[in-house]
């Protein structure tokens, strides 16, 4: 099986190729855009493989959630690749990703999520599949629930930006990951499964989960949440 995948969730942009079990990835950090970066990533890890983009079998990307303008971005290069040739996309839960790359089995996943809110899920990571524990959603960091699992580790960069916040919901966590990003290759571990299911989509079915879908706050409304960030 060969897969392509793409996670450009957070501003940790990442493309990967999975051939037959082995990965080989490209991958930066970038505040701000990045989008050019993304095709020739995808033909340098095909020139390395020794494949044409034809021989590829599926399309995955990170599909959230996540920044708005990265899920499109995700989204539009897996639809654009996979349109063409008429290859089946496979959407990926970017908080799965994100659980699956931090190599722990208990997982409390929180991506910044701007507008002083978070990403959330909770996972137990087992044979490499995540089992959700607490569903995603996205809530400010004060009032955001905590999985019950012990000895659990907090993972994302919403540790990093609101790290005091969301100890206090769960004094007892082991230990935070609070540089741990969503990865292309996690992404293509996750689709290699979903691919085998039967979970794959057309191009034109593939969407982002926004979980949130207001895109901004007013004035009023960001000082309610804790600031103006």
């Amino acid at each position: 099986m060969r897969l392509i995948g793409i996670e450009t969730a957070t501003r940790h942009l990442s493309v990967a190729l999975w051939q037959d079990g082995e990965v080989i990835e490209r991958s930066e950090d970038l505040a701000n855009g990045g989008s050019e970066r993304l095709l020739p990533w995808v033909h340098e890890l095909l020139a390395e493989g020794q494949l044409d983009l034809a021989q590829i079998d599926g399309i995955a990307f990170g599909a959230g959630p996540g920044s708005f303008t990265g899920l499109r971005l995700a989204c539009g290069v897996a639809q654009g690749l996979a349109w063409g040739l008429d290859l089946p996309v496979l959407p990926v839960s970017t908080l799965e990703a994100l659980a699956l790359a931090s190599a722990k089995c208990e997982v409390w996943a929180c991506l910044d999520a701007r507008m002083n809110e978070v990403y959330s899920a909770a996972y137990r990571v087992e044979g490499g599949i995540p089992q959700e524990v607490m569903a995603p959603a996205c809530l400010p960091p004060a009032v955001a629930a905590a999985p019950t699992f012990l000895d659990g580790w907090g993972v994302g960069d919403g540790f990093a930006t609101h790290g005091e916040l969301l100890r206090s919901r769960k004094p007892d966590l082991t230990g935070t990951l609070a540089g741990a990003f969503p990865t292309a290759a996690a992404v293509l571990r996750l689709a290699r499964i979903a691919f085998d299911a039967g979970r794959a989509v057309s191009a034109a079915q593939a969407q982002p989960i926004y979980v949130r879908d207001k895109v901004a706050l007013t004035t009023a409304e960001r000082l309610a949440r804790g600031g103006l960030r």
